[in-house]
């Protein structure tokens, strides 16, 4: 279980880094990723996106 969370907080934090890149491709931006802001905060839920990246590496894994 500690395995996968770590594995999580990383995919995270590459995923926030690689983002002004990947939205200059057109993930981030998808029709389901929403972007808000509340609290003063900008918030950022790239849940098109992330389903996507999964689906690929999904097919990737099963090729290989």
């Amino acid at each position: 279980m500690l395995r996968w969370m770590l594995v999580v907080v990383l995919v995270l934090v590459l995923f926030n880094g690689l983002r002004p890149w990947l939205e200059k491709i057109g993930l981030g931006r998808l029709p389901g990723d929403l972007h808000f802001k509340l609290g003063g905060r900008e918030w950022h839920l790239p849940i098109a996106t992330t389903v996507l990246l999964s689906f690929l590496a999904m097919l990737i894994s099963k090729l290989f």
